[in-house]
């Protein structure tokens, strides 16, 4: 049944000529209707505008054939789009957390088994059918608060058979949810134990076992490589991102969490859609990117749960480069998948604009998934996703209201979710 929003106090992120992303001063720019509807039929967005220009057949709150939302004094938002998520994991670090505020960085936790390595081993004696179910728990958690599109990434596998275990499980999700769902091939994520003092040959089953099997079985979009100290260097890197190149697999970078690693010039270098993480940032980087077609994608919440340096948007947005959020929904240094608190997060701790950051996690962040063409904003045949918010006096209330839950409803594929 077609759907019919009105009364609006303000639908945000409207486009009347639909943009792939939103570039340095742009960001600023958030453009919204007052005093608004929209109109959805079958999962696609089919007019919206002022009340003043509603169609009379689409204003009868009493037809039968369509469905009739009043938003007075509330705002609508294209969902937010999460670029960068590792949600599909077995179990929980929360001892790790401990150590952490007991003084043990990232590193020595890794060193002492912990990280990234501790997932892996949970995931192996996990059942595909209950990491599913785990994975689902946090998916429906992820809609209700605002999220219609998400990127997963494998690398807690590590092996051939565990990490193909969780791209079926991503498969799974993209079949069985509302969400628009992406899958990233990170099985160069960390160097297993057993290949510790061997890691050429655990590069070479990435490169000529792993990759052939998932891209004969269409199990990934993208492909992913965490090029930065103590992990995969750039030559590492650059291996791996090739031979993904040559089965179609589209490069996304885990670059300069931890140090200057050289991963944002890689991944430039290869095209990739997006960097990702991106503390350690200087002139050379922001140079690199400005002649890509690359999205820097900055991850506040883990930076904020690791006490890592804050990336630098600023200089990113005023150099004329776009920023994408994203949530870095994982076990170990990113547990949450909260969208609204990114966003809160970009404005807080990274001095975005509340504009900024709203752009930042919907058309830009769209944009480094691939999906900017059908998400992220409100255009005529876009994907009707979005959500209803409580009622606000404005819409810098949501990310100013950094802790409170302001979604009312949320619309996905045209469906009302709750």
């Amino acid at each position: 049944m077609p759907l019919l929003i009105k009364n609006i106090k303000g639908l945000i992120g409207i486009e009347e000529h639909p943009q792939h992303k939103r570039c340095g001063r742009d960001m600023k720019i958030l453009d919204q209707i007052t005093d608004a509807y929209i109109f959805i039929e079958g999962d696609k967005i089919s007019g919206f505008g002022s009340m003043d220009d509603i169609p009379d057949g689409q204003v009868q709150n009493n037809s039968h054939d369509v469905e009739v939302i009043d938003a007075s004094g509330k705002f609508v938002f294209p969902s937010f789009c999460d670029s960068h998520t590792h949600l599909v994991y077995a179990g929980s670090r929360e001892m790790e957390f401990s150590d952490r505020i007991s003084g043990l960085s990232y590193e020595e936790i890794a060193r002492r088994g912990g990280g990234i390595l501790n997932s892996a081993r949970k995931l192996h004696e996990t059942t595909e059918n209950d990491l599913y179910e785990q994975s689902m728990i946090r998916i429906n958690e992820i809609i209700l608060q605002g999220t219609g599109a998400v990127e997963i990434k494998s690398g807690y596998g590590l092996n051939t058979e565990d990490e193909i275990k969780m791209l079926r499980v991503i498969r799974r999700i993209k079949k069985n949810s509302l969400l628009e769902v992406k899958s990233t091939f990170l099985g160069a994520h960390a160097i297993p134990e057993p290949y510790r003092n061997i890691r050429d040959q655990y590069i070479g089953l990435i490169i000529n076992e792993m990759i052939p099997v998932i891209a004969s079985e269409e199990l990934s979009d993208y492909i992913d490589v965490f090029c930065d100290k103590g992990f995969f260097t750039v030559e590492e890197t650059e291996q791996i991102l090739m031979a993904g190149l040559k089965y179609g697999l589209t490069p996304k970078l885990h670059a300069n969490e931890i140090a200057n690693s050289g991963g944002v010039q890689v991944g430039v270098k290869y095209n990739a859609l997006s960097v990702d993480h991106l503390e350690h940032t200087g002139a050379d980087e922001i140079n690199a990117l400005l002649n890509s077609d690359t999205m820097p994608t900055l991850l506040p919440g883990s930076a904020l749960f690791l006490g890592l340096p804050d990336p630098p948007a600023r200089k990113l947005i005023e150099a004329g480069l776009p920023v994408a959020l994203a949530s870095d929904f994982n076990p170990g240094s990113s547990p949450s998948g909260n969208m609204k608190l990114v966003m809160s997060l970009g404005c807080i701790k990274l001095k975005m604009t509340p504009e900024e950051a709203i752009n930042a996690v919907t058309i830009n962040s769209a944009y480094a998934m691939g999906i900017s063409e059908t998400h992220g904003s409100f255009a005529m045949g876009k994907t009707a996703n979005m959500f209803i918010t409580s009622e606000m006096p404005s819409y810098s209330f949501f990310p100013y209201a950094y802790g409170s839950n302001l979604i009312d409803k949320v619309i996905l594929k045209g469906k009302i979710v709750n």
